[in-house]
């Protein structure tokens, strides 16, 4: 039995019926990472000896018969932008490279209630800005697929982890689709849900409309269980909502039968790679088998929710992070005669290019003269792309697209080139628009052996949906047993 390539349900079953104990599992983690770390360079912060410490804690507990979490001992990963109390927190820039969080953000409280076990911090674009991990201040994440290749981002450390067995899942963050996206590329299960079921509070903002914690996992079963514990009402964050207590776990293995899927036609269009598109059609004609009635429909949005989504996010983010100025927060420069080389200094040494770009694009969208071009008509169009949404629900269950428009490109192919970069999140960014929870899951490989992945988008807070349809396919292609990463070097 190689224990790092259970599901968490597996592990949970092992552990009830004492075949594993929780020291045993965090061993054979620490093990793994101890053997794939130095290739995926996943971890910015690692948290193994805490680890082994807990989980021997949490063995006594069960040897003298004490309640604990039925989640308790299970290892987990956490993208390096949530805030953990004691640990540090970097958001992957030189700018954070030494802050140790003083509280937790409320996902870790939920987290640590179960008590599970934390094996360390995950790499990430930095502030959360990126499509392939490329721009962390401390390393690139590779593919474990192909170790030439990008994890995708920004969450690429957390999707790498999970898809390695480094982890059996993470929590990360999605913006633009830097939980779906990554997922897709790594070939495994990605949710971003729905803006206002998880609390933001203790994430450090990127586009504070928009940024939503998220799940990665070997399996729907797990994803389901995961959003279980990081769901409900937070009052320390005022964009929560309280949805009541859901039980996401119910709808899994329901009858699909009759349930109604709308393909749009413009997301299988130009720029989609030609074996992506074969996969999504190949899993249409699957979920036909099962008894869904697909149909496909116009949802004319793509090209318009990209620009709107850079606009929006860029301005948010030149607001949020305006606080780094080398007093309030953040790294402060060495050499400045005045204030005002203070600010320049410590924010041109804390800060990488990409995420100077986006702080210049988006005051520049803020400033005097262009606010109403470009700010106010880009919320204009966000109202726009929610009505279409709200629209095409109306007629379809689940909106069925590709998760990203090609598979995982090779390391430093689109770095020089910012446009054909933000062009990998053209799928994912209209549901982040509108507020929408999406799914991505495993469809296929491509000639190159690379992971190929499917989008579900549902109406909002209808996660139980999305996970519902899923786990149809998922049981329907055996998808777990057909899509095993095979740590190619790449030339």
């Amino acid at each position: 039995m190689n224990i790092t390539e259970l599901t968490v349900h597996e592990l949970q079953e092992k552990l009830k019926s004492k075949e594993l104990t929780i020291v045993q599992i965090v061993e054979a983690y620490t093990q793994r990472i101890k053997e794939k770390e130095p290739k995926i360079e996943a971890f910015i912060t690692l948290q193994l000896e805490e680890a082994l410490t807990k989980a021997s804690k949490l063995d006594k507990k069960i040897a003298n018969g004490e309640k604990i979490s039925s989640l308790a001992g299970i290892p987990i990963g956490i993208k390096d932008i949530i805030c953990t109390k004691g640990v540090r927190t970097t958001c992957a820039s030189k700018m954070l490279e030494n802050f140790i969080a003083p509280y937790d953000a409320t996902v870790m409280e939920k987290i640590n209630a179960e008590e599970m076990i934390s094996l360390g911090k995950l790499n990430m674009d930095e502030f959360a800005m990126g499509s392939s991990t490329e721009h962390s201040y401390f390393k690139k994440t590779k593919n474990p697929w192909d170790l030439s290749c990008i994890p995708g981002g920004s969450s690429g450390g957390s999707a790498a982890a999970v898809a390695a067995d480094m982890v059996p899942w993470a929590l990360g963050t999605d913006t633009g689709g830097s939980i779906r996206q990554p997922a897709s590329v790594c070939g495994i299960v990605g949710l971003k849900p729905t803006y206002g079921l998880v609390s933001r509070y203790g994430v450090i903002a990127y586009a504070s409309s928009l940024d939503q914690v998220g799940v990665f996992t070997k399996d729907v079963e797990d994803c389901a269980i995961l959003l279980n514990v990081i769901a409900g009402h937070d009052e320390k964050d005022t964009t929560s909502v309280d949805v009541g207590e859901k039980d996401y776990t119910q709808c899994l293995g329901k009858d699909i039968k009759g349930l109604k899927i709308g393909v749009p036609k413009e997301f299988y269009g130009e720029g989609i790679n030609e074996e992506v598109k074969q996969s999504l059609l190949a899993a249409v004609e699957e979920y036909k088998k099962i008894g869904a009635e697909v149909e496909e429909f116009s949802l004319d949005i793509a090209e318009l929710s990209l620009a709107t989504y850079y606009i929006i996010s860029c301005a948010e983010a030149s607001s949020n992070l305006g606080r780094y100025d080398g007093i309030r927060y953040g790294h402060r420069a060495k050499n400045y005669s005045n204030l005002r080389e203070l600010f320049k200094n410590s924010r041109s040494e804390g800060f990488g290019e990409e995420v100077k770009r986006r702080i210049i694009l988006g005051t520049y969208v803020l400033s005097s003269g262009y606010y109403d071009a470009y700010y106010k008509k880009a919320q204009q169009v966000r109202t726009l792309v929610s009505n279409k949404f709200n629209e095409a629900f109306k007629k379809y269950d689940v909106i069925l697209t590709p998760t990203s428009p090609t598979t995982a490109f090779k390391l430093g192919e689109k770095s020089s080139n910012p446009l054909e970069m933000y062009l990998s999140d053209i799928c994912t960014v209209s549901v982040n628009i509108a507020g929408l929870p999406g799914i991505s899951i495993p469809c296929g490989l491509d000639s190159k052996g690379l992971p190929i992945g499917m989008q579900l988008i549902g109406k909002r807070f209808d996660e139980e949906t999305i996970i519902k349809v899923a786990h149809a396919y998922e049981k329907q292609t055996k998808f777990r047993e057909k899509f095993r990463p095979t740590f190619k070097e790449g030339v």
